[in-house]
């Protein structure tokens, strides 16, 4: 069996190791998670030392180790330097590469994940600085919850399956979102089932969603971003109406971190932000 293999990989965390080495985790289409080591690559005049850089592609030799494999030759495809020049955005872009620390799997293919976080990053690094980076960060982090097998029910109520359509008519009416049952529960059941033999015990509701957030919420699974006023009606759309982006990432960020049972380190960056810069 040969002791090296070749394959593509993105950079997702990095850490010293040694006296002058790098401990670098990527994400392979092929491999899913490497742990590898970078020899030298903290010294100046090293080679690899700018290709072991957060969100760098490579194409690499690795040879295997007992413990921990090593690269021996990178040769970079690609790269994300503009994230680094907006902290917003790289605070955005290390909140998914931690995402996906935790949702990829080691010594198994994981090419759906990796080209996913891919095309979100390269969607991260070019967005306007007139588009929300929350609606960004919620519509990526949505996607790859739902190619994990995690997603939450957005269109459907997870009680009655029934579905739940918003009502901009009525001030008052909203939905509820349980963490436990795993998306949307439809707050009128009590009401409907309270002679019955047999009452619905309402699962614990972690969020109340009106309509703005529902449709923002239900129109995430899209291959872009939607734009706010293509989806919602022109009659709320006034200069006092905030599209509620904020609360969506939110509710999607709690929900994920519910979920894998871990809070992410990144996102204490995202929360210490101007708004302005999200």
């Amino acid at each position: 069996m040969s002791r090296t293999y070749q394959t593509t990989a993105i950079v997702l965390k990095g850490m010293p190791f040694q006296e002058a080495d790098r401990l670098v985790t990527l994400l392979s289409p092929e491999y899913g998670l490497i742990r590898a080591v970078v020899p030298g690559a903290r010294k100046q005049k090293s080679r690899l030392r700018g290709r072991c850089e957060l969100f760098v592609i490579n194409e690499l030799l690795i040879a295997k180790g007992r413990s921990l494999d090593k690269i021996t030759q990178a040769n970079t495809l690609e790269s994300y330097p503009r994230l680094s020049k907006d902290l917003g955005k790289l605070a955005a872009a290390q909140y998914l590469a931690e995402l996906v620390l935790h949702l990829a799997l080691d010594d198994q293919p994981q090419v759906e994940l990796y080209e996913l976080l891919n095309e979100h990053l390269r969607r991260l690094e070019t967005m306007s600085l007139a588009e929300s980076l929350y609606g960004y960060l919620a519509q990526a982090v949505f996607h790859l919850l739902a190619i994990a097998g995690i997603g939450p029910q957005v269109h459907c109520c997870c009680l009655t399956q029934e579905a739940l359509t918003p009502d901009f008519n009525d001030p008052n009416w909203c939905v509820g979102f349980s963490f436990d049952a795993g998306g949307l529960v439809d707050l009128g059941i009590k009401n409907r089932d309270q002679d019955s033999l047999n009452p619905v015990i309402l699962p614990v509701i972690n969020y109340k969603l009106k309509a703005p957030e529902l449709t923002l919420l239900q129109h995430l699974s899209q291959s872009c971003l939607p734009h706010p006023g293509k989806i919602l009606p022109e009659s709320i759309l006034d200069s006092n109406f905030t599209v509620p982006w904020l609360e969506v990432e939110h509710l999607l960020r709690n929900y994920t971190q519910y979920h894998l049972g871990r809070s992410f380190r990144s996102v204490t960056l995202i929360d210490s932000l101007p708004e302005a810069d999200f």
